[in-house]
């Protein structure tokens, strides 16, 4: 057997014999509810993700619930979830799904990549635990324990799709269910055991097989993915704090009230530019003698 292949067939075996208990890996969870987490858990630890997944899917349990309420809806639901451009590409994915496949989430990956919002990742996430698709899987985990085990780099480097997805598919057993187990403990074991800081190689069920630890678990000296820029201070906080604003109030937010919100009003004013921008805040004018004001999108 080849590398991949026994790396794969090891990684089935592990993940089978037990993993965390998370909701979207239950039995009879449904593709709409794997289709929300994948959504949420993009740049969000699991821990945030499930009260909010467990509070949207009884809310709008289908496609169509959502879809027919204002996108303004979706935003404020997000809440604290970060990134809220994916409460409004989740919305619009569930009016095409609405309007277009009746409803129902679709199983083709093209199909899935044709959603808003939906990238390489989501698309064949969908494909393969909702639909149990042969597809590669791949996310930062699972390059992370795929460039140790298989190449020997200890870091995956910067993401490139057409290589991760023919590496990833070398790993898949030819049988589904066996190929699902793959992709799911692949992340699950860059998640918990092969992380990338202090890996706990001893526990690790590629330990005998790892070309990366039987060349002595080199340090890496290839390019980096780029980091994320830091929270504090950034226009990403400016953001945030209108959002949760807007958030609190029925009725628009007024203009003095928003620029309130940060001392720093040239950041401020190109935080509620970009907002404006994606869609997420709408400029409420024509309001007498009152000023303008902001609110959610409806």
């Amino acid at each position: 057997m080849d590398p991949a292949g026994e790396v794969g067939e090891r990684i089935a075996d592990w993940y089978a014999a037990g993993h965390r208990d998370l909701p979207w890996r239950r039995e009879g969870f449904g593709a709409w509810g794997i289709l929300v987490s994948e959504f949420m858990l993009q740049q969000t630890p699991v821990a945030r993700v499930i009260p909010r997944l467990a509070e949207w899917l009884e809310r709008w349990p289908a496609p169509a619930a959502l879809a027919a309420v204002p996108s303004g809806e979706a935003v404020r639901a997000w809440d604290r979830l970060g990134y809220p451009r994916r409460a409004l590409a989740l919305h619009g994915a569930a009016v095409a799904i609405t309007e277009r496949h009746g409803g129902v989430v679709p199983a083709d990956v093209d199909a899935l990549l044709a959603l808003p919002g939906v990238g390489p990742y989501t698309a064949r996430a969908v494909a393969a635990f909702a639909y149990g698709m042969r597809v590669p899987v791949v996310d930062v985990n699972t390059r992370r324990v795929l460039a140790r085990a298989v190449i020997g780099d200890g870091d995956a480097g910067p993401a490139n799709a057409r290589r991760d997805h023919a590496l990833m598919a070398s790993a898949l057993p030819t049988d589904p269910d066996r190929a699902r187990l793959v992709n799911a403990g692949a992340m699950e074991l860059g998640q918990t055991v092969c992380v990338a800081r202090a890996p706990r190689c001893e526990a690790c069920p590629l330990a005998a097989v790892c070309a990366w630890r039987r060349a002595g678990s080199p340090a890496y000296d290839g390019p980096l993915a780029p980091r994320q820029k830091r929270y504090e201070g950034s226009d990403r906080q400016v953001r945030g704090r209108i959002l949760h604003e807007l958030r609190g109030s029925d009725i628009p937010v007024s203009a003095d009230a928003v620029a309130a919100l940060w001392p720093d009003a040239v950041q401020c004013e190109r935080a509620l530019t970009s907002l404006l921008r994606d869609g997420l805040v709408v400029l409420v004018e024509d309001r007498g003698d009152e000023q303008n004001g902001y609110t959610l999108p409806e």
